[in-house]
């Protein structure tokens, strides 16, 4: 099988990458920078922006599938830069295989995509995309599926979206070293009662997902054009997973805490304040993130499971064995003000 993944060389484009060349399939990775891990796997490489439609284009010709994990992740920053990358980028992408004859085009999404501020319970697909956003990255993942999931009708292209949360493990370069620094500078703080309950999906149980998929959108369009939680089975309590993660850090526990209505009314006023003076970075508190960091928010899978067989294959328990070494390293390297 011929393969095209976008953003290849990022955390959960990595292990998918792997994943295909463990299975013997052709890979092709499309993204912005070089990667001496892909080097080293042999892969073809496109280097260039989904924002440019013939880059895109090149990059899809000649393949039976289409695997697009890249994005621009994160809670701030110019709504050019979020509709740029995530909704044009998405466009071209669909485009592009449509016009060279992919088959087959599986899209990482993210539960954000119909996340209103309001608590989630178990949550299943049937819930309804937000008539309001929090903040750019989730409405223009929103976008961008709706553009993915609406080509399922209008010709021969198979597509599915999936909706992982929160994924963690080994080489994660964004939630488990940003939470990690955030403990050790003192500036991690327990945001509402510390009962909320959240999914979390283990990377490469989340790369196993998207290979599910894709066996069987090629057998069957019984689940082309539909989105599909990916994460454990099982909630965890958010506040006891961090305390987990920085215990096995050799850090102490979060001692701070801060009600969510005062986290809620502080992440507006920030919000305000970074817009009106334009400062540089990111907020402290957002409203997005005050309502994540306080609020129920987890899904059910038994969807995924029914339609293509979705399984976990590594636990948390054995997850947090191979997330170790790096928790070692995180929590006796980073130092405040580095």
């Amino acid at each position: 099988m011929r393969t095209l993944v976008t953003g290849g060389g990022g955390f959960l484009g990595l292990y998918l990458v792997e994943g295909l060349v463990a299975a013997g399939h052709q890979v092709r990775v499309l993204c912005r920078g070089r990667y001496a891990a892909l080097e080293a796997l042999g892969v073809e490489t496109v280097r260039g922006d989904l924002r440019d439609a013939t880059v895109v284009s090149a990059a899809c010709n000649g393949v039976d599938v289409v695997f697009h994990t890249a994005a621009i992740p994160g809670v701030w920053g110019p709504r050019s830069l979020y509709f740029g990358i995530n909704v044009t980028g998405t466009q071209n992408v669909v485009a592009a295989c449509e016009k060279q004859g992919v088959r087959r085009l599986i899209y990482t999404s993210s539960p954000s995509v119909i996340y209103d501020g309001s608590e989630h319970v178990n949550g299943t697909e049937s819930l309804p995309y937000p008539s309001r956003w929090l903040c750019h990255y989730p409405q223009s993942k929103a976008l961008a599926e709706q553009a993915v999931l609406a080509a399922a009708h209008s010709g021969d292209l198979r597509t599915v979206s999936l909706r992982p949360h929160l994924i963690w493990g080994p080489r994660d370069n964004h939630l488990i070293p940003r939470l990690i620094l955030a403990a050790r500078q003192g500036r991690l703080r327990q945001v509402g009662d510390g009962q909320n309950l959240v999914s979390v999906a283990y990377v490469e149980n989340v790369a196993a997902a998207h290979l599910l998929a894709e066996e069987s959108l090629r057998a069957s369009p019984a689940i082309s054009g539909k989105a599909y939680f990916i994460n454990e089975p099982e909630a965890v309590n958010l506040w006891d997973w961090i305390n987990l993660l920085l215990y096995r850090s050799g850090l102490p526990p979060v001692t701070g805490r801060i009600s969510a209505s005062a986290a809620w009314r502080l992440g507006a006023i920030l919000e305000g304040a970074w817009t009106l003076l334009r400062l540089r970075g990111e907020p402290p508190m957002t409203r997005f993130v005050a309502s994540q960091l306080a609020g129920s928010h987890y899904y059910s899978v038994s969807a995924a499971e029914r339609d293509f067989g979705y399984r976990p294959t590594v636990s948390i328990s054995e997850g947090l064995e191979r997330l170790q070494p790096e928790l070692d390293r995180l929590g006796g390297s980073l130092r405040p003000g580095k």
